[in-house]
């Protein structure tokens, strides 16, 4: 989570801590029984997840790889025609005995995704994508020192902008908003935002009629390092900066959320008993070692000489901190984000000494500790995984 304690951009937002927020109970998931618009829906997702990952095929091979029939494939390929997402692009190139299959592929652009960041302190984002995460359009609305009802209704005339700008139907809406936000999305805390209990998500459906889901901004950067960035494992965590210090974590290809929604809130685990006091009450928090704000500021007010030993001390901050966490889930891969000035250079060397200093050899041997310092697209990329998944099942 990357809800910050610390004063963002503009002089009037309020500093209520994530420490504050009452336990949530999340739902456990309703029993119904599967009926034949279920199963059509998963073969569709199936027929679809297949051409996504594996590219153009024929339906014998698609029939072999997703293990459905024959003449159920050529129904859900001629629907999907039908539909636009999928098209019949002839035979494969090259010779071959016989008579040659014909091909189908994925539409990238026969839809696009509407996708929102509200992460950002001085601005809202968001883009027009299709579905390979490939931007189309973009805007940008400045947030100055809106709160609360008109910070949402910049959202929404975000939102609007995004959807008339798309040269294709909309598919979906994806968000990434701090804060704690629930399975149905609904934003049960976006403080800096003056946001309590907001359902985002179904006010986005209800007035554009078009399905949305909404995220957590650094549990959806790190869905976009999984399925955008390269990543080379299903488990790994994505640590930003930038706004305050987050999490976002995937095990076994799947965001990890908790219980409360409030996995990933390593900002206020104390790495100096002595230290600082912060507002969340404590002293020598996380947040206060390698925050942006507070780092920019202490280096800002420091001899140049000395600031290569402040980017050591916060990233040995944060492998103290991250050592124990990789060693419980042995993790593969842990991404930076933040500006790259703070990031890259002695802030990610000393984190990664640290991490191997304080873990077993099996496990730090495996781990990949990068940056990805000054990527504004990740919870970009996550938004759109919300939608891929919920509408098309294709992540």
């Amino acid at each position: 989570m990357a809800e910050s304690t610390v004063p963002p951009a503009g002089p009037h937002r309020p500093q209520r801590s994530l420490l504050q927020v009452p336990a949530l109970q999340r739902r456990p998931p309703e029993r119904t029984k599967a009926s034949t618009l279920d199963s059509r829906v998963h073969n569709r997702s199936l027929v679809l997840a297949t051409l996504y990952h594996g590219g153009p095929k024929s339906r014998s091979e698609i029939a072999r790889a997703s293990g459905l029939t024959a003449p159920t494939i050529s129904a859900l390929v001629a629907d999907l025609e039908e539909d636009g997402l999928v098209a019949d692009i002839g035979p494969r190139q090259g010779a071959r005995l016989g008579k040659p299959a014909s091909l189908v592929r994925i539409e990238d652009d026969a839809v696009n995704l509407v996708v929102l960041d509200l992460s950002h302190n001085d601005r809202f984002s968001g883009a027009v994508l299709n579905l390979r995460g490939e931007a189309v359009e973009r805007r940008d609305v400045p947030l100055g020192d809106a709160l609360g009802a008109a910070a949402h209704a910049l959202v929404l005339r975000l939102a609007a902008e995004l959807i008339e700008a798309a040269p294709r139907r909309v598919l979906g809406i994806g968000v990434g908003s701090p804060g704690i936000i629930d399975d149905s999305g609904i934003i049960r805390l976006a403080a800096h935002l003056g946001w309590t209990d907001l359902p985002l998500a179904a006010e986005l459906s209800a007035c554009f009629g078009i399905p949305a889901y909404v995220g957590n901004d650094v549990n959806l950067a790190a869905l976009g390092v999984l399925h955008f960035r390269g990543a080379r494992t299903q488990n790994l965590m994505v640590i930003s900066i930038e706004h305050g210090v987050g999490a976002g974590l995937v095990v076994g290809g799947e965001r990890v959320e908790g219980e409360q929604f409030a996995a990933g809130e390593i900002g206020h685990v104390t790495v100096d008993e002595d230290g600082e006091l912060c507002m969340c009450g404590r002293r020598g928090c996380l947040d206060l070692a390698i925050d942006a704000g507070h780092l920019s500021r202490r280096l800002a007010g420091a001899d140049a000489e000395r600031r290569p030993a402040l980017r050591s001390a916060a990233g040995r901050a944060l492998g103290t901190v991250l050592a124990p966490i990789i060693s419980v889930l042995n993790l593969n891969e842990i991404v930076l984000t933040g500006p790259p000035e703070l990031v890259d250079g002695e802030f990610l060397d000393a984190a990664r000494e640290v991490v191997r200093a304080r873990t077993l050899g099996p496990v730090h041997t495996s781990l990949d500790i990068r940056s990805l310092a000054g990527d504004t697209d990740l919870t970009l990329l996550g938004g759109a995984c919300l939608v891929l998944a919920a509408e098309l099942g294709v992540l």
